[in-house]
């Protein structure tokens, strides 16, 4: 399309997209050979960018006021990215399908409408390949892309455009998961190819076909064309025994030839152990623990483990930033130095373990930082009579009132209260 070669001419190189995975390879290898989508063929790939968007996109937001803490309600931006951001999407697909771009593509862009007063009324995504940043002669930052409401090709200023990027070695564009982890991912469709291959032909391997006649190549006619005999025998014999619908059919051989089936190693049939090695390889480059991805074999108390290290180490940092990206371009500027901050609450991670849920409560109800009402509006349920009352221990007291305290406590005679010591 016309938009693909304007920005193709302006980056002087090919974008790297899931259907057009060009360059994926670090060594230039043309294995993807172009066909569609075919990094989300492999079932990890597809699981892990999956598991991210799914995550993110399930967390509630809200507008907190950074110097109070107190949530502010009814607000344009919250009500844009918890209703509809665009006609065509819920919340969730707009945040599933932003995160999922930002880790297939490394950049995920979206364009802010406006109304009169400067607040969003729409958030309308762009296609990969159709949006890039660029830093003009005096290194201002500007989007050049085209407007998917219009179709205008055209400069944008950067606060009327979300950029969610992942890692990035210019700060301008991010680089895909799936280009930093290309040889990764193309060692693991090969095997999937092979072990593809190895089934297709009924899981038997190749064997000899010998005899004692010279089948030297030399043209030989049969039916007035000419043919090579050896070939014509490879073909013949191939037709009938290969693949599975053909597998262990009884051969019948005439003119003196034997078939000679060669051995299969262990290397061969042992497809899990490698295919083991390749999820576990695309685990670590998601930054995924291994039991999402049904692989290792740990213990509950080690997978409660690892999925509280996948909020705080895979979903903090990528939450912090879509945080950051939607404060500075979703509010005005005299919110943002008002302090006001568009948040998600990660709490909803944890709520698939109810024992976690309960301890965290109890804990943080029980010095004081909870109140009921502060529980039960992260459980999505109503305020309570008295539930914003907050308790304290009176266990734990400074050590300069512990004597006074224990005295009062045990009931101690007049002259205990005086300050007397017995």
């Amino acid at each position: 399309m016309i938009a693909d070669k304007i920005l193709h001419r302006i980056r002087g190189q090919t974008t790297l997209t899931l259907d057009d995975p060009t360059g994926w390879s670090t060594g230039g290898s043309t294995l993807f050979g172009g066909k569609e989508m075919q990094a989300m063929k492999l079932p990890a790939v597809n699981a892990c960018i999956e598991i991210i968007s799914d995550s993110v996109a399930k967390m509630p937001i809200y507008l907190m006021d950074g110097e109070t803490r107190e949530r502010v309600p009814d607000h344009p931006a919250v009500r844009l990215l918890t209703g509809r951001p665009t006609e065509a999407l819920t919340a969730f697909d707009y945040h599933k399908l932003m995160e999922s771009r930002r880790i297939a593509y490394g950049n995920a862009y979206a364009l802010i409408l406006r109304d009169k007063w400067g607040q969003p009324v729409e958030l309308l995504p762009i296609a990969p390949g159709y949006m890039l940043p660029i830093l003009d002669t005096n290194a201002k930052l500007w989007y050049v892309g085209i407007n998917p409401k219009t179709q205008e090709y055209r400069k944008f200023w950067p606060t009327d455009v979300l950029h969610y990027k992942a890692f990035s070695t210019d700060g301008l564009e991010g680089i895909s998961y799936l280009r930093r982890g290309a040889e990764t991912i193309e060692a693991a469709l090969q095997a999937q190819r092979y072990e593809s291959n190895y089934y297709r032909n009924g899981g038997q391997v190749s064997g000899i076909l010998t005899t004692d006649t010279d089948l030297s190549p030399r043209p030989t006619t049969i039916g007035g064309e000419k043919v090579d005999i050896k070939s014509k025998i490879r073909a013949e014999w191939e037709s009938i025994h290969s693949g599975a619908d053909n597998a262990y059919r009884i051969a019948v051989l005439d003119n003196g030839l034997k078939y000679t089936p060669l051995t299969a190693t262990n290397r061969d049939a042992q497809f899990i152990e490698s295919k083991a090695a390749s999820v576990e390889d695309i685990a670590r480059l998601f930054n995924i623990p291994f039991y999402k991805l049904g692989a290792g074999k740990e213990s509950y108390a080690a997978n409660t483990q690892a999925a509280i290290e996948y909020i705080q180490r895979t979903l903090s940092p990528i939450v912090s930033e879509h945080e950051q990206e939607d404060t500075h371009k979703l509010l005005l500027e005299s919110e943002c130095s008002r302090g006001l901050q568009l948040r998600r609450n990660m709490m909803g991670e944890l709520r698939g373990d109810w024992t976690a849920r309960a301890a965290w409560y109890k804990s943080m109800r029980e010095i004081g930082a909870y109140s009921v009402d502060d529980i039960r509006a992260l459980e999505d349920l109503p305020d309570v009579p008295g539930g914003d009352d907050r308790l304290a221990s009176l266990n734990y007291v400074p050590l300069e009132d512990w004597r006074d305290l224990s005295r009062r406590r045990n009931g101690a005679d007049g002259e205990e209260q005086k300050g007397v010591t017995p």
